[in-house]
């Protein structure tokens, strides 16, 4: 008698003992998070990109201070090779973010329905020229196309001042371009040139190439290739974003300056999105959000030279050069631009490259 209770009592004990555990396990699974959401987030974070290097090493260096859970990977290509892998990659995404292209490539990529629609917090501070109206691209920075020279070589006032001047024959074999049909910049660029001269009659523009590529001595299989051989003078021209040649002068005691073209210059809106279908497509919206956080483009403007394209930064905060910015942008209808650049682009590397 007294043995079953004794067995009773331990086994009424043991039931007990499971259910407060359960319990236990129970609340610490039902704890709420804060606001409905964690506060420290994980997993992957695939991100294409066709940013230089430095850019890349700093944001993502900022970003994983703030979500150190969150494992970004990072892949760096030409902006038209990211629109031609994430368009392969349609029926089964491997990119979440696609970080830096030109607006004529996310243009193309949201007609092709490569991108997730995601309206962000900073919307309001975006004018209409710099998203795409069903939010699926917004423009992060303004990317002013100029010519860029070695100082070490030439004085500014000895470089071309305008589009024009690169066509004298005095500077056969000293300019050095950067591939044009991998670059979404030089894309871009060589576009410009075509419908500066008139969009209807692509014929015009194709003879103003036809000149540059007399004067022109090489193609640089990537930026830093392009660095490099004007820096060793293989050509003293070349034709390049100013951000990115501010970065190498002024960040790597590169031999580069530039000038801004009198007559204009293509300001390349360069943007970004969320690929559609996306694995981690809620860490790519905190990306998004990270990316053009005021604190985050003040940063990047302090350090890395970026012109910014919300409306709300604050001239106080910004550094001397962005200050004194004049920018006198080509009038270009970009809608027409991204509808015409790869019949114009495939026009050239068939017919104009390597036909002097």
């Amino acid at each position: 008698m007294f043995l079953r209770k004794r067995n009773f009592l331990i086994l009424l004990l043991v039931l007990c003992l499971f259910v407060m555990t359960g319990c236990k396990s129970e609340q610490t699974e039902k704890k709420p998070s804060g606001g409905g959401e964690s506060k420290t987030d994980s997993g992957p974070l695939i991100i294409y990109t066709a940013r230089d290097q430095t850019v890349v090493d700093q944001v993502t260096k900022m970003f994983n201070e703030k979500y150190p859970d969150i494992e970004v990977e990072v892949l760096t290509m030409g902006a038209q090779q990211i629109l031609e892998r994430i368009r392969g990659e349609k029926s089964n995404p491997q990119a979440d973010f696609w970080w830096g292209g030109t607006q004529s490539a996310l243009m193309t990529a949201a007609d092709e329905d490569l991108l997730a629609s995601y309206k962000p917090s900073f919307d309001g501070q975006i004018k209409p020229e710099y998203k795409d109206k069903d939010n699926r691209w917004y423009g992060e920075m303004l990317l002013p196309e100029v010519i860029m020279y070695n100082s070490d070589k030439l004085k500014k006032e000895e470089a071309p001042q305008d589009w024009d001047e690169l066509l004298d024959s005095k500077w056969k074999d000293k300019i050095i371009i950067r591939g044009v049909m991998a670059s979404g910049t030089m894309r871009t660029i060589y576009s410009s040139m075509i419908y500066r001269q008139g969009a209807d009659t692509p014929e015009k523009g194709y003879d103003w190439l036809k000149k540059l590529e007399k004067n022109t001595k090489d193609y640089a299989q990537d930026p830093t290739n392009l660095y490099l051989k004007i820096t060793r003078q293989e050509g003293l021209i070349s034709l390049w974003n100013l951000q990115d040649i501010l970065l190498q002068k002024n960040e790597h005691n590169q031999p580069f300056d530039y000038v801004y073209p009198k007559s204009g210059a293509p300001i390349l809106v360069d943007a970004v999105g969320i690929v559609k279908n996306a694995k981690n497509e809620k860490n790519a919206k905190l990306f998004y959000e990270f990316l053009f956080d005021l604190k985050t483009r003040e940063k990047l403007a302090d350090d890395l030279y970026q012109i910014s394209t919300r409306s709300d930064v604050d001239p106080s905060k910004m550094p001397d050069w962005y200050k004194e910015l004049d920018l006198k942008p080509l009038d270009i209808d970009w809608k027409v631009m991204a509808e015409k650049e790869a019949e114009w682009m495939q026009h050239w590397d068939q017919k104009i490259k390597g036909k002097k």
